[in-house]
């Protein structure tokens, strides 16, 4: 892509703004760069990006041409039931998230299809929840998660609530494609606009009380047991409340982070998965001396949670520590009711920790593995649905705190998630139990796990070549041994081949995942490195797991992590 050029096309440009061109005009070279080197793409969770003006951000142009393209990609697929059929729009808190919502309704509805809206902002399960609620040919949810303020995005989903898959992207990049480009563009005139239906308290209600039924043990005491909630100034708030009020557990809400802020005020990181996004709930908690702390991410997909030990100290538990903890709880309960489904499965991704796995299958339940991104689990879902056979869902997450328990939502749901987190914090306190003993106990049995994550950021358009030329050369040539260990084969998802260290062992065909930059490592100790580029910021995310009989493998999995770094020559 030629960066000047595209950069005086929208200086010269009667669609853009004065404002935005006035931004224009006081950017540095290296800002040009990365505002045009490229338009902004799809990853794992839809488009996500930079506010502001160019090809490579986000703003009312690259929007209002994704929101043409998927309109005819709709009207394609499905032809005039399109129309009636409609699409659910909903978003969160940030800058412009009305805005683009609203754009994109107007445009919907000028091609002819009907658009449901919501009264003000939704989670994104509950946008999930409203497409298939209202029987729609697809939906958008107007978010960029967790991401710093900063950023905005635009996720995608199919008529069954599920974001699209790759080859449904690539089959709706055909239609955006073909348009000129996001300053060119024209909305197409139906004869007949399609109708704008604002949605509220109905749809709350029955997505509401679809949550409810997930819990396992509703009448456990809840008596003295004190919960802080924060939602990260986002989406869930309401929703959160009102599930928790009305089930009679003690919430005590962080206030300041309660506000629809789109400058996220009251918090230093809007991601659970930062230790100072936790700053101000955990303050909450030791004033007011609670058992427990849930938090879900600004569009409500996402939940962490942390729990006071008996050395009243407050623990946070990563998405594969919680998530090991909440199978073992809802298996076990079920298993001991006589109500857990016959033939039952759980779906993880390439890089979560093997302890999940191991502990959904001492319960028979078999699992499955896809790539990183929620669609895939939802996908699967829907797949075995259309089949009318096949084994019955019970469970599916990520590591990175997102789950679902119930399938009347095709993506991860955070209300979900901390309801179930609640009551299994609840079950184990009442019998004496914080949730760090009850995860050694769980280690006692399956054996030591430590996952960890870490990132290393790629900026600009030189970050991306270099990131690319890393990647390019991994996959060209994996390496042998990683911080002195022998690897004993390696998955590389890009070319779908398993390749054994020992030459004697013919290299296998990985079969059922799609095409993905991804590379998987396994050592002859048990141990897993996974090293893929994110698809929602400009990094790359390396995923080590090891496993050991005792305590104490933090350093080794550091000396994993720096040793592959070194052994592959990443700087």
């Amino acid at each position: 892509m030629d960066v000047q050029a595209n950069y005086e096309r929208w200086l010269n440009s009667p669609r853009v703004s004065e404002e935005d061109k006035n931004t224009l005009r006081g950017m540095t070279q290296e800002q040009i760069n990365d505002a045009f080197f490229k338009n902004a793409e799809f990853g794992t969770g839809g488009l996500r990006g930079v506010l502001g003006p160019g090809t490579n951000r986000v703003n009312v142009h690259t929007v209002g041409r994704i929101s043409v393209g998927f309109a005819k990609y709709l009207l394609d697929k499905f032809g005039k039931k399109a129309n009636q059929m409609g699409i659910a729009i909903s978003h969160d808190n940030r800058y412009f998230s009305r805005e683009f919502t609203l754009l994109a309704a107007d445009i919907f509805n000028k091609m002819g299809i009907k658009v449901y809206i919501f009264d003000d902002l939704r989670s994104t399960p509950e946008l999930s929840f409203a497409v298939r609620d209202n029987g729609c040919c697809g939906g958008i949810m107007i978010t960029a998660s967790h991401n710093p303020k900063n950023y905005n995005g635009y996720k995608v989903y199919d008529e069954k609530g599920c974001q699209l898959v790759p080859d449904l992207v690539e089959k709706m990049l055909k239609f955006i494609d073909a348009l000129p480009d996001e300053l060119s563009y024209e909305v197409p005139q139906a004869k007949e606009k399609g109708e704008l239906v604002t949605l509220g308290e109905e749809t709350d209600n029955r997505y509401y009380a679809r949550v409810k039924e997930v819990q396992v043990h509703p009448e456990l005491d809840k008596k003295d047991f004190r919960v802080v909630y924060s939602p990260q100034h986002g989406a869930s708030y309401e929703g959160a409340m009102s599930v928790f009020s009305s089930l009679g557990y003690e919430i005590i809400p962080v206030k300041e982070q309660c506000v629809h802020d789109p400058n996220f005020g009251a918090t230093l990181s809007p991601n659970p998965e930062v230790a100072t996004a936790w700053d101000l709930p955990l303050a909450y908690a030791r004033k007011y001396n609670a058992q427990l702390v849930v938090m879900t991410d600004p569009d409500g997909d996402r939940c962490g949670l942390a729990y006071r030990g008996k050395d009243r100290r407050y623990h946070r538990l990563t998405g594969n520590e919680s998530a090991a903890l909440l199978i073992d709880y809802i298996l076990s309960e079920k298993k001991k009711a006589g109500v857990l489904p016959a033939n039952p499965v759980m779906y993880d991704t390439i890089v979560s920790s093997s302890l999940g796995r191991k502990v959904a299958q001492s319960y028979g339940v078999s699992v499955e593995s896809f790539l990183t991104g929620f669609k895939f689990i939802g996908s699967r879902i829907g797949y075995y649905e259309d089949q009318g056979k096949g084994p019955k869902f019970v469970f599916g997450y990520e590591e990175s705190y997102g789950c679902l328990a119930s399938d009347f939502v095709r993506d991860k749901d955070g209300i979900q998630a901390i309801l179930l987190y609640t009551e299994m914090a609840l079950f184990h306190y009442r019998q004496g139990r914080d949730l760090g003993e009850a995860y050694e106990e769980l280690q006692q049995r399956f054996g030591y796990h430590l996952a960890i994550m870490k990132d290393m950021y790629f900026e600009g358009m030189e970050g991306n070549a270099t990131m690319q030329r890393i990647m390019k050369s991994l996959h060209e040539r994996p390496c042998p041994v990683i911080a002195g260990t022998p690897v004993a084969y390696v998955e590389d998802y890009l070319s779908d081949r398993r390749i054994f260290a020992d030459k004697g062992k013919k290299e296998e065909k990985i079969v059922g995942l799609p095409a993905s930059d991804v590379l998987k490592f396994f050592l002859n100790d048990g141990s897993t490195l996974c090293i893929r580029p994110s698809g929602t910021e400009p990094k790359v995310k390396f995923y080590i797991e090891v496993v050991g009989e005792k305590k104490g493998l933090a350093e080794k999995a550091e000396a994993l992590y720096e040793g592959f770094l070194k052994d592959a020559g990443i700087n």
